[in-house]
């Protein structure tokens, strides 16, 4: 409706309207939080927590929209077909830019069950979207690094503790957990130091998915991989905000997670490290080949 507007003009305008969305949104959330926060009743807390999912889901709802109002782009989803807001997903996902996020967001919202993410723990402290997130219980992880857990050992395992103590909340209601495996965006430069024997792809990290199938085994059965690609576009959330992102590739493939990976300790049982570690390895072979192909 408004594609004809220059550039930036639509870029400053969608950037605001998620500005005031946020904010709209924000005392609702807040609201619903605190009065699971004051009284943790069992039955209030999955009251709340479902009031909760439906303001964020209006909120992206809200930015979907400004997809089509001001921007032209070719949307290619294929693997939609089947899911269920009644079940639980593990969903995994390549890595190029931010505008990733907003994307799958799109493509899911009133789809399958809302999207939770692993945060860095230093993003609670974005203005607003920090506490909507401490709100609707994302989990925030506190990264150590192998210099501090040397010096530390108890620091190994507070990643899982964290994990753990997320997944139980999750329990409560269908959820769809998700992960970058990759754990960062795909620069030309991560993939030339990391010495990536994949293509398209970084090295994928598995640990977080083990741990999150280790605690939620008897719910979460099913893998969302994710491909999400842009043709002969920047891959900036700017330039997507600005109209310059011609085409957009969502192609979904649903995973049977093999059983013996549910309710595993990724920890201290090696074996079972091993074989999810080759499982995840075999997993990223055929997205870098089927990334070829699209």
């Amino acid at each position: 409706m408004f594609s004809f507007l220059p550039g930036v003009v639509r870029g400053v305008l969608i950037v605001l309207i998620i500005i005031l969305n946020t904010i709209v949104c924000f005392p609702f959330l807040m609201s619903v939080a605190l009065l699971k926060f004051i009284l943790p009743l069992s039955f209030l807390s999955k009251i709340c927590t479902k009031i909760a999912i439906q303001i964020a889901t209006f909120w992206i709802g809200v930015n979907s929209s400004l997809f089509t109002l001001f921007l032209k782009m070719d949307w290619h989803v294929t693997g939609l077909d089947g899911l269920s807001k009644d079940e639980w997903y593990l969903v995994n996902c390549n890595h190029q830019s931010w505008a990733d996020i907003p994307v799958v967001q799109k493509v899911f919202n009133r789809k399958i069950p809302m999207l939770k993410f692993f945060l860095k723990q230093e993003l609670i402290w974005v203005p607003l979207l920090g506490l909507c997130w401490w709100a609707l219980d994302f989990p925030f992880m506190k990264r150590s690094t192998p210099a501090q857990i040397k010096k530390n050992p108890e620091l190994a395992g507070k990643d899982l503790e964290v994990t753990r103590a997320a997944c139980e909340k999750f329990k409560y209601t269908p959820v769809s957990v998700f992960n970058f495996m990759e754990g960062t965006r795909l620069t030309p430069e991560k993939h030339a130091k990391q010495d990536s024997p994949f293509e398209h792809l970084l090295k994928p990290k598995a640990g977080g998915a083990a741990f999150v199938l280790g605690s939620m085994g008897e719910v979460m059965h099913t893998m969302l991989d994710v491909t999400v690609l842009y043709p002969n576009s920047p891959k900036n959330i700017w330039d997507m905000f600005c109209g310059k992102v011609s085409r957009v590739v969502v192609d979904i493939r649903k995973v049977d997670i093999p059983k013996q990976f549910l309710g595993k300790d990724y920890t201290s049982d090696a074996e079972f490290k091993a074989e999810f570690q080759a499982w995840v390895n075999e997993l990223w072979i055929e997205k870098d080949q089927h990334i070829a192909k699209l």
